[in-house]
């Protein structure tokens, strides 16, 4: 080897061997109280991922009974309309082939409404 190439080898030795003492030093010094940091982080994360995971699986159970209480709410609103449908069929039955009054069809629709509206 040329005494060029010798020389740029001893110097990179000497830069690991610098790095390498100051990291040691750097250990020594701050090394125990950044592995405690480091464990506190890593005791917080998994904290923080457990408390998650049962906010998901609440927000689950609530979507699941609002989804629910949504179907009861709206097979029972569908049951009443057509309860009404049936009611204001069977008075304009009544009325049967005898024109229908427009004020008593009128106070009908209002009656109907009210009841909707009561509801």
């Amino acid at each position: 080897m040329s005494k060029k190439h010798e020389t740029m080898f001893k110097l990179e030795d000497k830069i690991e061997s610098s790095a390498s003492k100051i990291d040691v030093i750097k250990n020594l010094i701050i090394g125990d109280t950044l592995q405690s940091y480091d464990l506190e982080f890593e005791k917080l994360k998994k904290d923080i991922l457990a408390k998650k995971k049962v906010l998901d699986e609440l927000i689950d159970e609530v979507r699941s009974e609002l989804n629910t209480s949504i179907d009861s709410i709206s097979t029972d609103v569908n049951i009443r309309i057509t309860e009404l449908e049936k009611n204001l069929d069977n008075k304009i039955e009544d009325l049967g082939e005898v024109s229908v009054n427009k004020k008593m069809l009128g106070k009908l629709l209002v009656d109907l409404g009210e009841k909707i509206g009561s509801k």
